[in-house]
């Protein structure tokens, strides 16, 4: 039962009580929207966050339950985290990775970038790489920050307990990628946390943030002037020191206009041969930041996650 509950459509929950992936649903979360294509469906939910102490909204693609695997554990699921400025909706309209997803049976899960809302800091000029719409997946310690801004806890921890809690995914196949700042948070999580992902990718990341303007504007502000708490959210650091190691997937296009300022994946990849962490590097020739490069190669990275998650179970 699910007594808060309503769609903006009509009223009515907005999943499908006969889809594989549905469980019974508390009162903690609202479905805002619902559409259908190709026989899946993507949704987009409301809840309150305790730990960001605000309303937030996620985006939640189900892939068709014909294609999903049979299984008691429930079915794959993949987090995709976004960049500055982008929100939930972003990458569901415009990376065109649904119908992939689909084929593969593999639900992606994308969360917001950062809190919002009317009691939220913000950056005070408006600046895109600060505040709202650029959380950098860290748990900031610093005022006015630290009581909204814990995106770290928010997606390891408290909106895979709701997920959880309503769907059926299969705990032990899950993966993570993003893109730019996303891709920065998701090299993040999976560098710390490799016993919950079975793959990371990411598209253009902002690979040592602590070497660079978009890092270290954030990190100064949600963290403190002392670098010393900047090395565990950054992947160069974390890199160069894990013991254990998850298939990964880095994908770089040639002509990004943030590549050598703000991306720096030579540092990254530089820490991870000296670490021998195996990795598959992708430079893409003639692309640039945009999503129209990340549909371009979506589908590869998707075909990478679902051969990571099929072995778990093989």
């Amino acid at each position: 039962r699910n007594r808060g509950a309503k769609a903006a459509a009509n009223g009515r929950s907005g999943i499908s009580r006969r889809h594989p992936a549905r469980k019974r649903a508390p009162d903690r979360r609202e479905s805002v929207f619902r559409t259908k294509q190709h026989e899946f469906t993507q949704l987009r939910f409301e809840h309150h966050s305790a730990v960001l102490d605000c309303r937030m909204k996620f985006s939640l693609f189900l892939p068709p339950a014909t294609n999903t695997i049979s299984s008691p554990h429930g079915i794959p699921l993949l987090y995709w985290l976004s960049g500055l400025s982008c929100t939930d909706e972003n990458f569901v309209q415009k990376a065109g990775a649904q119908r992939t997803a689909a084929e593969l049976g593999i639900a992606i899960v994308v969360p917001d970038t950062s809190p919002r809302g009317e009691k939220i800091p913000d950056a005070p000029d408006g600046a895109y790489d600060l505040g709202v719409g650029a959380g950098f997946y860290l748990n900031a310690t610093q005022a006015p920050w630290q009581r909204n801004y814990r995106m770290y806890d928010y997606i390891a921890d408290e909106l895979p307990a709701l997920l959880s809690a309503n769907f059926r995914f299969d705990p032990a196949m899950q993966s993570i990628a993003g893109h730019s700042m996303g891709g920065h948070g998701a090299l993040v999580l999976a560098l710390r946390n490799p016993e919950r992902y079975r793959s990371v990718s990411v598209f253009a990341p902002i690979c040592a943030p602590s070497k660079t303007p978009w890092g270290q504007k954030a990190f100064a502000a949600y963290l403190g002037e002392d670098q010393h708490p900047w090395e565990q959210y950054d992947a160069t650091q974390l890199i160069g020191s894990v013991k254990q190691h998850i298939p990964m997937l880095i994908d770089q296009g040639s002509a990004d206009q943030f590549l050598e300022t703000q991306l720096k994946p030579e540092l990254l990849l530089a820490a991870a041969g000296h670490n021998k962490y195996p990795l598959t590097w992708r430079s893409r020739p003639g692309y640039d930041h945009s999503y129209f490069y990340i549909a371009s190669f979506i589908e590869e990275h998707l075909r990478f996650h679902h051969i990571a998650m099929s072995r778990v179970r093989a």
